[in-house]
């Protein structure tokens, strides 16, 4: 029996031994941690195996990502992340076609009363989806008999008797207050009667548009802010003081004075012989930086306004804090979302190293140039670009003037 034993134990070294052989010898390999754990709160850096390396020519990374990575590689790696995306619930449906059947009229005309982000230009003859027509005016002449008055900066009458139009009332900030005498209110959020994102165009018209493929290295975020909430000042010193940055607004300049960006960057100069506005160069001045600091007035459920958007507009990256559902509203894989991370410095060092890294950079403008819209095609189709439209069908499925007194 020991003798068995003593066999049995051999056996077994023997077989030990052999493994430990083939295992340190490279036949047999097992896979490491760092090929099977992601990190999942924001993009891997590494994404090639080449040294990363300071670049200032937005093009040329563009061309190194094509050549290391490239769209169809892009498109399935956020395939699963579009198909949640769809699944959310923070946008309205645009889907009029569906709606036909409740339409009550043909054609709808509304009045604007009172405004403050509704701009000129949206006043037209709109087509619409089911045959509608919408006429959208701020003229009472045009709109001698309208079917809706739309409030924004005033209060609607607190009563509508039968035969007067309905009230609209409009909220984009992010407090959602209704007015209590409105029949149709306007906000930012899903929930609400009808959406009207910041996705829009219509935003920012008139406004030099070059984009310049030039980055600089040396100052990586552009901020601009004159409205110096104490919360945001205070989040907004700490990170920039992490980050070599220029600052442009009332808050934090660090640049000398006000409106110094077109001293910086003449190209964005709009009108020669215009006083210029601020925002007239602004996308011409943001697409100069790498990244864009974009921190919300106020952190509220779907409250994400133009400070997001202006960057993604401009060819920058924006560094968001705000909405925690954020995501619902922007491509995959566009944005750097500051609550993600552990502390302000994690932050500020995985900053560094993307702009220091041309192909982890340009993975953030691959949704631009592969076509991956995900949730942001749903985000700009329930814009105040579209809003005519949604509204007059809305006004319609009430029945306009003929809708019930209240």
């Amino acid at each position: 029996m020991l003798l068995k034993s003593l066999n049995s134990f051999t056996i077994i070294s023997m077989f030990g031994f052999a493994f430990f052989i083939l295992f340190f010898s490279g036949f047999l390999e097992f896979p490491s941690l760092s090929t099977t754990i992601k990190p999942i709160r924001y993009p891997t850096l590494s994404l090639t195996k080449s040294t990363p390396h300071p670049f200032t020519d937005l093009v040329t990374a563009f061309k190194e990502w094509d050549s290391h990575v490239g769209c169809p590689h892009f498109r399935e790696n956020h395939k699963v992340s579009i198909q949640i995306a769809n699944s959310s619930s923070s946008l309205q449906v645009s889907d009029a076609e569906s709606e036909c059947g409740e339409l009550k009229m043909d054609h709808v005309s509304v009045l604007v009363k009172g405004w403050t982000w509704i701009p000129d230009n949206l006043d037209n003859l709109y087509p619409c989806a089911c045959g509608l027509s919408c006429l959208w005016t701020k003229s009472s002449v045009l709109a001698d008999k309208p079917d809706a008055l739309l409030f924004e900066t005033t209060t609607p009458p607190l009563q509508r008797r039968t035969g007067d139009p309905l009230r609209v009332y409009m909220e984009l900030e992010a407090g959602r207050k209704r007015s209590g005498a409105e029949d149709l209110f306007i906000s930012y959020h899903a929930k609400d009667d009808v959406q009207s994102t910041y996705a829009g165009g219509l935003f920012h018209n008139g406004r030099n548009y070059h984009v310049s493929s030039h980055k600089d290295n040396d100052t990586l975020v552009y901020w601009s802010s004159s409205r110096c909430l104490p919360q945001r000042n205070k989040l907004a010193k700490k990170l920039l003081s992490l980050l070599p940055h220029h600052s442009f607004g009332k808050c934090l300049n660090n640049v000398g004075g006000l409106d110094k960006a077109l001293s910086f960057y003449p190209e964005c100069t709009n009108d020669a012989n215009v006083t210029p506005k601020w925002w007239d160069h602004l996308h011409c001045a943001m697409s100069h930086y790498k990244f864009v600091l974009a921190i919300e007035n106020t952190v509220t459920e779907s409250y994400v306004t133009e400070k997001l958007f202006y960057a993604l507009d401009s060819g920058s990256v924006p560094i968001y804090f705000g909405a925690s559902n954020v995501l619902d509203f922007v491509p995959p894989n566009s944005i750097i979302d500051g609550s993600t991370f552990s502390s302000l410095e994690e932050l500020a060092a995985y900053v560094r190293n993307v702009a220091n890294d041309p192909i982890a950079y340009a993975e953030y403008h691959a949704w631009r140039r592969c076509g991956v819209l995900g949730n942001y095609g749903k985000t700009r189709a329930v814009s105040l670009d579209t809003l005519p439209c949604r509204l007059c069908n809305a006004v319609s499925r009430k029945g306009g003037r003929n809708a019930g007194a209240i």
